[in-house]
């Protein structure tokens, strides 16, 4: 194992260890007063304690006397070995570290680098970039005229940018993204928009449970109440569902199963704007079966905008719109469609050249059940797309698969437009 002097011991091996300084003062006076002492040397308390320990020093009332003419100090030879990165006795190691004098030579980010210097390489490592040490090594050459040799150039992941390019295009339509957690509650993911806890709707979810911890410590006691009355009484225009709501069950931990679990958490935000526009992009989880259409996880992108007046024809002419933009086809319908938590409800469909008709978005104006009790008094239009199958079409990509692949063929081939 290798060690270096500390900032204390290259101070002393320059110096002299304290000890050392106390012996050779008092080896011209022989004796010294300790307030006197105390001036004369740096560190007394640690000179006197170590010089008495070895015996090179007697304390006499207030004197300081010399008893040891003969002084020899191993640490001073092990600092002095040290610096010269030779080897010293275990024992003598473990005490020049209880000193604080000697460390382990931990080799750090820029000792790295500096092993560089001068040399040539060929990738500039973060290591040579964040030091600065780039600038010393010697840069291989390329020559990018070779023939026959086919030079894979580094790019962005497909489906990666697609996804950046997709947030972009909100932002730029005057979107503001929202997040929320991938393990999400049963309240959050279902309750909170108008979903029945026992109603069949949640079985086409195909929810993943957690299994540790089942339940979330805690839900906002005002949204929770709101929502339970709601679900148990209705609202002012609705009668509600009309059974007993099952509070615990609210708190069981699933992974999110759609986009549109993040929806109400915007909707009964303080900070919500209206009128306002928000998206999200997000990771979902449903189990399945894994064929060229289908997998347990999937990313979507959904949102809502809230003003007033707003109704059906704005939400299919913004349908229209994103398979447009996003799907690069005119061929689309939107039929009508069913969601717990909207009405009426539509679903956009868009033809692919292999697959024929493909469901890219379902849509709708959320319930007032929904709304009230998050505080929401405008009409709110709201939609939630598979990205995957939007990327597969724009892209010509034939299997879902394809799309977090990681054969490196597939990827040198693919094309990155976004």
């Amino acid at each position: 194992m290798n060690y270096r002097l500390t900032k204390e011991g290259k101070e002393y091996l320059k110096h002299g260890l304290p000890e050392i300084q106390l012996v050779r003062a008092l080896e011209i006076k022989k004796t010294l007063k300790i307030e006197e002492a105390k001036r004369l040397i740096n560190n007394f308390s640690i000179a006197i304690q170590w010089a008495k320990k070895y015996g090179w020093v007697d304390v006499r009332g207030e004197d300081v006397v010399l008893s040891n003419i003969s002084v020899k100090s191993l640490e001073e030879e092990g600092l002095h070995s040290i610096d010269n990165s030779q080897d010293i006795e275990d024992d003598l190691v473990k005490l020049l570290i209880q000193r604080r004098l000697i460390e382990e030579a931990k080799e750090d980010v820029k000792t790295r680098a500096e092993k560089f210097i001068g040399k040539e390489v060929g990738t500039l490592t973060p290591e040579l970039i964040g030091t600065g040490v780039w600038r010393d090594v010697k840069l291989k050459e390329y020559n990018v005229e070779i023939i026959g040799q086919k030079l894979h150039v580094g790019k962005r992941q497909p489906y990666g940018a697609f996804l950046d390019w997709v947030k972009e295009k909100m932002v730029g339509l005057g979107f503001e993204e929202k997040q929320g957690p991938i393990v999400e509650t049963e309240f959050w993911n279902m309750d909170a928009l108008y979903m029945p806890q026992h109603h069949s709707a949640r079985d086409i979810h195909d929810a993943y449970f957690v299994k540790d911890p089942k339940y979330a410590k805690a839900l906002d006691k005002n949204i929770l109440n709101a929502v339970k009355n709601a679900h148990e009484k209705g609202t002012k225009e609705s009668r509600g569902w009309e059974y007993q709501y099952n509070v615990q069950r609210a708190h069981r931990l699933i992974l999110r199963t759609h986009d549109t679990a993040i929806s109400p958490r915007t909707l009964s935000s303080q900070n919500l704007k209206v009128p306002g526009k928000y998206f999200q992009i997000s990771r979902c989880f449903r189990y399945d079966v894994v064929d060229a259409t289908h997998l347990p996880d999937f990313y979507q992108m959904g949102g809502f905008v809230v003003d007033k007046g707003l109704n059906l024809k704005h939400l299919i002419g913004l349908l229209k719109l994103f398979a447009k933009e996003f799907a690069n086809t005119d061929e689309v319908k939107v039929m009508p469609s069913y969601f717990p938590f909207t009405e009426p409800s539509a679903q956009l469909m868009a033809k692919h050249p292999d697959f024929g008709w493909l469901e890219l978005a379902g849509a709708g104006i959320f319930r007032h059940e929904m709304c009230e009790p998050l505080g929401v008094k405008d009409p709110v239009i709201a939609w939630g797309a598979g990205l995957d199958r939007i990327f597969m079409m724009s892209m010509g990509i034939k299997d879902i698969r394809d799309l977090f692949s990681y054969d490196l063929k597939f990827l040198r081939n693919s094309k990155v437009v976004y």
